[in-house]
C-alpha cells in the first residue's frame, strides 16, 4: 500500500508539470509522461520490464483523455481551437490512432523507441529552425479530406509513443500557415480522440495480460493515471492562459526545446 501511495505522489507531481506543458504546447504531455513514467514503473517494479514502454504508452494516453479535455476547454474559451478544420483533424487521427493502438502492441520495444526519438528530434529542428525565420510564402491548408488523410498518420505515430498529437499536429498545421496559437488549440482538441482511441486498443489488447486486481485495465496502470490526472486537470488551463500572452517565437523555441531533452532521455535509456 505504501509503494503505491508514493507511485500516486510521484505521478501527481508529473502532472503538475504535464497539465501546465499540455495547456502551454498543446502536446498532452506524453512526451514526459512515457520516460517518466516507466522509470517509476522500473524502479518499483509494477510490471515485467518487457511490458513497462507499453504500460507507460497507455497510461499515457488514458491520462491525456483527461488533460487536453482541460486545455481544450481553455483553449476553445480564448477562441483558439480552428473548428472549420478541427473536425477533419480529429478524424483523421481518430481513425489512425485505433488501428495504432493494436499494432504498437505487436511491434518490438526497441522499434518503438527508434520511432519516437527520430520523431521528436526532427520534429524539433524543425521548430527551432522556424522559430528563427521569418514567415514565408502562405500556404494553403488542405481539403477536408486530404487534411483527414494527413492527420491520420499523425494519429498513428501519436498513439503508438503515447502521446497526444500536439508535437506532430502543430508543426504539420503551421506548415499550412496555421497561427501557431490556433494550432495548438487545435491539437489540444484532437489529442482527445487520439487518446480515446489509442487508450481503448491498448485496454484491448492488454487485457490478457494483466488484470484490475493489480491495479491495471488492459495496459492501462490505474494508480499512476489517478496520480497525473489528479493535477494535471487544474494545471492545464494555466498552461492554456500562458500560452495566449507569449509570444508565438517563445512558444516555438520551448516546444523545441523540450522535445530535444526528451528525445536525449530516450537515447541515453
Amino acid at each position: 500500500m505504501e509503494t503505491i501511495i508514493l507511485i500516486v505522489v510521484l505521478c501527481a507531481l508529473l502532472g503538475c508539470a504535464v497539465g501546465f506543458l499540455a495547456g502551454l504546447l498543446g502536446i498532452g504531455g506524453g512526451l514526459l509522461i512515457v520516460p517518466i513514467l516507466s522509470v517509476i514503473l522500473t524502479k518499483f517494479n509494477v510490471i515485467p520490464t518487457d511490458q513497462v514502454v507499453l504500460v507507460a504508452i497507455a497510461t499515457s494516453l488514458a491520462s491525456i483523455i483527461f488533460t487536453s479535455t482541460s486545455s481544450a476547454k481553455a483553449h476553445h474559451k480564448n477562441d483558439n481551437v480552428p473548428w472549420h478544420i478541427a473536425p477533419w483533424v480529429m478524424l483523421g487521427v481518430a481513425v489512425g490512432a485505433l488501428g495504432s493502438g493494436f499494432a504498437a502492441v505487436m511491434l518490438p520495444e526497441k522499434l518503438v523507441r527508434i520511432i519516437f526519438v527520430v520523431s521528436v528530434v526532427g520534429i524539433a529542428l524543425k521548430m527551432a529552425w522556424s522559430s528563427r525565420k521569418p514567415p514565408q510564402s502562405t500556404r494553403a491548408i488542405p481539403q477536408g479530406p486530404i487534411l483527414a488523410m494527413l492527420t491520420s498518420v499523425t494519429g498513428a505515430l501519436s498513439a503508438m509513443i503515447g502521446i497526444g498529437g500536439g508535437a506532430l499536429i502543430v508543426p504539420l498545421l503551421t506548415f499550412f500557415s496555421v497561427d501557431m496559437k490556433k494550432a495548438i488549440g487545435c491539437a489540444s482538441a484532437s489529442g482527445i480522440v487520439i487518446a480515446i482511441f489509442g487508450s481503448f486498443g491498448y485496454i484491448a489488447s492488454g487485457s490478457q495480460h494483466v488484470d484490475i486486481e493489480h491495479g491495471f485495465l488492459g495496459f492501462v496502470y490505474l494508480p499512476a493515471l489517478f496520480g497525473i490526472v489528479a493535477t494535471s486537470w487544474f494545471m492545464a488551463p494555466i498552461g492554456a492562459k500562458a500560452t495566449h500572452h507569449l509570444p508565438v517565437t517563445t512558444i516555438k523555441k520551448v516546444f523545441a526545446a523540450l522535445l530535444i531533452v526528451i528525445a536525449g532521455n530516450m537515447l541515453m535509456n
